[in-house]
């Protein structure tokens, strides 16, 4: 018996459709009289990014119908997750623990893998254009583009500046070279992360840093200083960061809120100057860290799938474009409801894009979406926190489900705290395994 056929016996239109992975959550695409171990003619499906979604994506079209002919166009041979990768400015991960491999995707699922660039596509001929000049042809296309930088709106920096000031908000290299100047700073320096405005690439993510660089500097150099420029007046799990600030770190980590003079207004990268609206106060860094303003990544942008705000509007129930047909557009570049944009999120949305298009495939009746994420965040290696939410599509859109989910207790004891700690690296090791294994 080959390994597809194995697999069709698998995943037969008797069994029930995993849909959650980590989160748990069970769907059965009912409907249709399609048989999958019937054989039909394949279909095709480019996915364009190899990230949480894209890769997801991938594997699990294969694994819902493996007559689908699945090609995953990705530009590097890996990636590196941005989850996690605080950790190594916080000095308790290698950099390269962090990197994903595609080979898994490759051997166990068939799925192609093509190391090049979606530049266009044309849904009418249904042809896809890469940077090196081949075509690939589709059915259906998944764009999981990840963020975009809008340099145009930091005052003074342009990209190339991000070699001195690192914005360390794409996984890799960026987060070497924060790391980097952390180390070669002086004892009794400072440093500056200006956060990004609303809505951005995972929401706890600049306060986990603000902690973590705090740690590596109270263990390396403690009379160091941590100040956060911050263009918002609330964060994401705000009450449990500063507890744990005050706990773990004194008057170390200073927060300055966009009511409070925090809205960055222009930088000068080569003295590392950061200069806020209020009163143009100004805050010389011996680290800068800049995290520009953020939107859907560049390929979304040149072919035209987001609209004024930046951000891909879908049909929340299949993340299907409702800019142009039989392309589904998943991750952080998607506007999906109440859902935050993580890897998690990225993670169910690329699960969901994939029953619904096994599902119009094959003539199955589309699964209603019932999703999750969960975020773990680390204030120091072993303090944890952590919120969930569990979320249904209604009225035609993802709607957070009252009285679910939640934030870690405020009142917890240290011991509940190491519990989350070992929880977060439990749940990075489940969600990549899910996503690359």
């Amino acid at each position: 018996m080959t390994e597809h056929s194995t697999a069709k016996a698998r995943w037969s239109r008797r069994n029930l459709m995993k849909i959650g992975g980590t989160a748990g959550l069970t769907l059965a695409l009912a409907g249709g009289a399609a048989n999958w171990a019937r054989g039909a003619a394949p279909k095709r499906v480019v996915v364009v990014g190899g990230g949480p979604g894209g890769a997801t994506a991938a594997k699990y079209l294969r694994r819902y119908d493996p007559d689908i002919r699945v090609t995953m166009v990705e530009p590097q041979p890996h990636y590196y997750t941005c989850f996690s990768a605080n950790w190594v400015l916080g000095g308790f991960r290698n950099l390269e623990k962090t990197k994903q491999t595609f080979d898994a995707l490759r051997d166990a699922y068939g799925v192609e893998v093509v190391q090049d660039r979606v530049v266009d596509w044309d849904t009418q001929t249904g042809k896809a254009r890469l940077a090196g000049g081949d075509t690939l042809a589709f059915d259906r296309i998944v764009v999981a583009p990840g963020i975009a930088l809008r340099w145009d709106e930091v005052d003074g920096m342009s990209e190339a500046d991000a070699e001195r000031v690192p914005h360390a908000w794409h996984g890799g290299r960026q987060y070497r070279i924060l790391r980097d100047q952390l180390e070669a700073m002086e004892d009794g320096g400072t440093f500056v992360m200006a956060a990004p405005p609303n809505p951005f690439r995972c929401p706890p993510g600049p306060y986990e840093r603000l902690s973590l660089v705090a740690h590596y500097l109270k263990e390396n150099k403690p009379r160091s200083k941590v100040l956060c420029l911050d263009p918002k007046d609330g964060f994401s799990k705000q009450g449990l960061f500063e507890q744990g600030w005050a706990e773990l770190y004194g008057d170390m980590i200073e927060w300055v809120p966009g009511s409070g003079g925090g809205r960055l207004h222009k930088v000068d990268p080569k003295t590392r100057t950061a200069w806020t609206q209020e009163g143009f106060q100004k805050h010389k860094a011996n680290v800068l860290n800049v995290v520009p303003p953020q939107q859907a990544g560049r390929i979304a942008q040149d072919m035209g799938l987001a609209d004024e705000s930046g951000w891909c509007p879908v049909d929340q129930r299949t993340f299907e474009s409702t800019r142009q047909a039989n392309v589904h557009v998943i991750g952080d570049a998607a506007i999906a409801g109440d859902m935050p944009k993580s890897g998690h999120a990225a993670n169910n949305q690329a699960k969901m894009a994939a029953a619904a298009i096994a599902a119009a495939f094959n003539g199955w009746e589309t699964p209603k979406p019932k999703l999750v994420n969960t975020c773990y965040s680390l204030i120091g290696p072993m303090h944890g926190i952590s919120v969930a939410a569990v979320y249904r599509y209604t009225d035609g859109r993802i709607r957070a489900v009252a009285d679910a989910g939640g934030v870690s207790p405020g009142d917890a004891d240290r011991f509940f705290r190491i519990d989350e700690a070992h929880y977060a690296r439990g749940w990075y090791k489940a969600i990549t395994d899910d996503i690359y294994g």
